[in-house]
């Protein structure tokens, strides 16, 4: 029996090995019996692919099982990117939405996501009732090759019994992102932007969006490539060299990729600098409350940067802290109300649209930035470097073994150190992990992965030098 759960965006697994057409199948079954018992089966489901290899006919055998089981489907008829899809359920008003995704997984590996009629990642009370149905399928079918003596059989041509529909939501989003983000300063200024899309799912909707609006587009790896171009669709610092020389050689303003389903982005600046997101996300809420005027609080998760905190206070504005996962930035971007949510690793999303991470509004919102005003991020960034102060912030990724994993662990529940790097402790938080914040503001962060022996140590502060002798203090506690 395959032990299928959740993480912190969906099911993934390696194709052909436990990521099989009979498992996505199980899958697919476990979420038709959750929106049958909320009554949200009527309404239908969306089912969204991204370029890896297998995932339309992935997406078509889920399709089956909906449709066998009297559950209305409305499918893309090609690669669409996660928060299209997610966008597809609140246009149709659908039960909630199945996108086949490994994001920026390995070419390996592919994915399956529930998304909620809400039209946002699903919280772990809904993929908890989804995995105790996987499970209570698992035994029914085990149960029933005892009885039979091998293998249960399967009901042969199960006729269709409600309707499948082949849609295209990119029409409609394109209309609802336009409406959300204003381009017509885009026109004005001029501006040339190339485009990585990784060859993922998001293939042509910066490009129509931007050149639409008048932009000089150039774009790199727009087309299918299932094994990526022999690296991962991931857009890091460390992965968008090709991106970098291409911005430079263009004399281009700004470069904008997106990962594997497009919902998280990339940024290089007109001079090749990388601008991650805990210096991006902190940019758009300030540019939100003193250029545009806006009001409302921020939400980030425990990993992202206080630097929104110091800008929320200038304008007497709450930031909610949440455990890592856009779930719950999702969840405080419903409630709360938030002007703006992300987190440190490439998620973002704004009032007004749905509660799921867009890389591609997050593009629209970088470019748009940049005509406004006329200058680079970077000179942008040195604007609210020099109102609030400069922060700098890293991740670690520290593999062990899992006994070594078990050790830490059991090590982390009573680790409460006075002081690191010389500096008083004046928070301990356990949100997600241990965090802990010291006397001038620093922080760092210590989590393990849930599916590997990995420990992440996130740290910002108001240096480099200190925050890698924090780093290292900590690990030196830890005995990593």
């Amino acid at each position: 029996m395959v032990e299928i759960s959740f993480g912190t965006d969906g099911w993934r697994g390696i194709l052909a090995r436990d990521f099989t057409f009979d498992n996505v199948a199980l899958v697919a079954r476990a979420v038709a019996d959750y929106l049958q018992a909320h009554r949200l089966s009527a309404r239908g489901v969306v089912i969204g692919y991204d370029n890896r290899f297998l995932s339309e006919q992935l997406a078509a055998a889920v399709a089956d099982v909906f449709v066998a089981g009297g559950i209305p489907v409305y499918i893309t008829g090609r690669a669409t990117p996660t928060p299209v899809t997610a966008f597809a359920v609140r246009h149709y008003g659908a039960g909630g939405a199945v996108m086949l995704t490994a994001s920026h997984n390995p070419p390996e590996y592919n994915g399956f996501k529930f998304i909620p009629d809400y039209a946002g990642p699903a919280l772990p009370h809904i993929t908890g009732e989804i995995e105790a149905n996987i499970r209570r399928l698992q035994e029914e079918a085990d149960a029933a090759r005892g009885r039979e003596g091998g293998s249960p059989r399967e009901a042969a041509g199960t006729p269709d019994r409600a309707d499948r529909r082949m849609i295209d939501p990119r029409p409609e989003y394109f209309t609802h992102i336009k409406n959300l983000v204003d381009l017509t300063p885009l026109a004005r200024a001029g501006l040339t932007v190339v485009i990585d899309p990784m060859y993922g799912a998001g293939i042509g909707y910066l490009e129509a969006l931007l050149g639409e609006a008048g932009v000089r587009v150039i774009a790199l790896h727009d087309r299918r490539d299932p094994l990526f171009g022999g690296g991962l669709p991931e857009p890091t610092g460390k992965s968008l060299g090709e991106l970098r020389a291409r911005v430079l050689a263009e004399g281009a303003d700004l470069g904008l990729a997106l990962d594997g389903d497009a919902d998280r982005f990339g940024i290089i600046d007109r001079d090749g600098t990388y601008i991650p997101p805990n210096q991006f996300l902190p940019l758009l809420y300030y540019h939100l409350l003193f250029s545009r005027g806006e009001r409302g609080p921020a939400a980030r998760t425990v990993a992202t940067s206080h630097l929104l905190d110091r800008i929320a206070a200038a304008c007497g504005q709450e930031v909610f802290e949440t455990p890592v996962g856009f779930k719950y930035i999702g969840q405080h971007l419903m409630e709360k109300g938030c002007l703006v949510g992300g987190e440190e690793s490439g998620g973002l999303s704004v009032r007004g649209h749905i509660p799921e991470k867009d890389g591609i509004l997050a593009g629209l919102l970088a470019a748009r930035m940049v005509a406004q005003h006329g200058k680079s991020l970077t000179d942008l960034l040195a604007e609210v470097w020099g109102r609030f102060g400069r922060l700098y912030s890293e991740r670690l990724d520290i593999r062990t073994t899992e006994e070594e994993k078990r050790r830490v662990l059991a090590l982390l529940r009573e680790f409460s150190p006075a002081k690191l790097a010389g500096l008083s402790v004046v928070r301990r938080l356990t949100v997600d992990g241990v965090k802990l914040v010291l006397e001038n503001g620093s922080w760092t962060l210590v989590r393990a992965s849930g599916t590997e022996p990995v420990f992440r140590i996130y740290t910002e502060a108001g240096g480099e030098e200190e925050m890698h002798r924090i780093e290292q203090d900590m690990k030196n506690l830890l005995g990593l």
